[in-house]
């Protein structure tokens, strides 16, 4: 008997010409650029130009994703964007995107659960394929968190960048079982009662303004290591799969630290973690796209390795998925 699995098919990305090295907030903040390496392992990352929008940004990665794939706009069948800086309050950042890659059919919509965005839209995309609703989806993280940062906190502003990631999932035939290609499992959760610890002190039914990120770090430290070793344990589990398994531990780029105790609880070697946190800083919804997107351009990434994707963000937010490539 063979099964529906979500499978990829390509995957793209794209940052922003400006590249914001540690040393320029250094020359207006109480930081330096080894105070900010050593607490979260950014080096340095890209900020959108005036007049750059977070549409701009997840445009160019969807054609970038649909070259990889040999596709067209008109080949898909839905289109998710996962961000937390959306162009306008309405209509969705994916309309937008929908109408300039030339996707004519299908539907486009957006998705909010902050840094886990990524993971939440592509288990949608996952229940659209398997549900017979779409039969191609691409799925994009992309952020202009520059746009909502405080640049007077340093505890902040040193650690988001911008953004943007897609990756092309199709229907394929599987036999059912974690040999198959494809999304072999998702697992995610959020809780309502951590929302003080992440969150932007504004919004459209309450100040009436954009607001900026405000964040209890170490708390979100602590609540990030345990939450994720246990979810991305989890998602390997519901997908009849060990730790040992896992050929690349695909992350959300938040911090290095928590990254490296992550692989440790979950017994995946620091090499076979993909990180790009030092040059991109924390993008988000559009950190695990970006994320794979480079390393499926370096060659890391080869047909048939298993993918352990997971993250966590404000809400609090987190989750997981088992994609094998």
């Amino acid at each position: 008997m063979t099964v529906v699995r979500a499978v990829p098919v390509g995957c793209g990305h794209y940052l922003p010409a400006r590249v914001v090295e540690n040393a320029e907030f250094a020359a207006t903040l109480d930081t330096s650029d080894e105070w900010i390496r050593t607490r979260s392992g950014i080096e340095r990352r890209h900020f959108a130009a005036e007049g750059e929008a977070t549409s701009d940004l997840a445009i160019a990665a969807a054609r970038a994703a649909l070259a990889d794939a040999g596709l067209t706009g008109a080949d898909l069948d839905a289109l998710i964007v996962a961000t937390a800086t959306p162009d306008q309050t309405f209509p969705a950042t994916a309309a937008k995107v929908q109408t300039a890659i030339g996707m004519r059919g299908g539907f486009a919509f957006d998705m909010q659960a902050v840094c886990a965005g990524f993971v939440f839209a592509l288990a949608q995309a996952n229940a659209l394929i398997l549900a017979g609703s779409a039969r191609r989806v691409m799925v994009i993280g992309a952020e202009t968190f520059s746009r909502i940062l405080d640049f007077t906190d340093r505890s902040t502003c040193v650690l988001f960048g911008d953004g943007a990631g897609a990756l092309i999932l199709e229907a394929g035939e599987g036999s059912g079982g974690p040999e198959d290609r494809g999304i072999l499992s998702t697992d995610l959760h959020s809780d309502g009662r951590f929302g003080d610890l992440l969150y932007v002190d504004g919004g459209p039914s309450t100040t009436g303004t954009t607001g900026v990120v405000k964040m209890a770090g170490q708390e979100v430290f602590k609540h990030a290591v345990v939450k994720l070793a246990e979810t991305g344990a989890a998602a390997l589990a519901a997908a009849g799969l060990a730790k040992s398994d896992v050929d690349w531990l695909v992350p959300h780029q938040a911090n290095l630290r928590i990254m490296t105790m992550t692989a440790h609880k979950l017994g995946v070697p620091l090499d076979h973690v993909v990180v790009t946190v030092q040059d991109h800083g924390n993008t988000s919804a559009a950190s695990i796209p970006l994320a794979l997107s480079v390393a499926h351009a370096e060659g890391k990434i080869l047909p048939g390795d298993l993918l352990l994707m997971e993250a966590i963000g404000g809400g609090l937010a987190w989750g997981a998925a088992v994609v094998r490539w």
